[in-house]
């Protein structure tokens, strides 16, 4: 059952990443609408992600966890950044955006370090986990370029 705790923790962060994603959409100025399809595709994508998780540890016979987190400080990355989007410029949504992906690769890492995971849970979290850094990549490479222009 310790696995569940660390696929439950996954399942948060995505949540986190979701409304994250979808507060920064909700309030992109004008200027950044090319971002609005990237960060659509983040949020459906955890979405995704957290629907996988849950149904994993339903199969499981416990319970999933529904919300996002409150308390860790690792996903609080997601919490913070959804305060700080309202009229902020490209870079600065951008470094939010990143600093959020570096939170959930965070979590994904740790979770994969855990040694209670295996079999279907492990291969579930790699799968993700993979897809996780390809997204944080992406995100970091839009930063850069944002450093650059600005």
């Amino acid at each position: 059952m310790e696995n569940i705790a660390v696929l439950n923790e996954l399942i948060e962060i995505n949540n986190d990443r979701v409304a994250g994603f979808d507060k920064a959409i909700a309030d992109m100025e004008e200027g950044n609408m090319d971002l609005k399809a990237v960060f659509q595709h983040y949020s459906e994508q955890s979405r995704q992600f957290a629907a996988e998780l849950a149904e994993f540890v339903r199969q499981q016979g416990a319970e999933a966890e529904k919300g996002g987190s409150v308390t860790s400080t690792l996903h609080r990355a997601w919490i913070d950044i959804k305060t700080l989007f309202t009229g902020a410029d490209r870079l600065a949504v951008l470094n939010e955006a990143e600093r959020g992906e570096d939170a959930i690769k965070a979590a994904y890492k740790a979770a994969l370090d855990h040694a209670a995971l295996k079999g279907e849970a492990l291969s579930l979290v790699m799968k993700q986990g993979l897809e996780i850094k390809q997204g944080h990549d992406e995100i970091k490479v839009l930063r850069d370029a944002a450093k650059v222009i600005g």
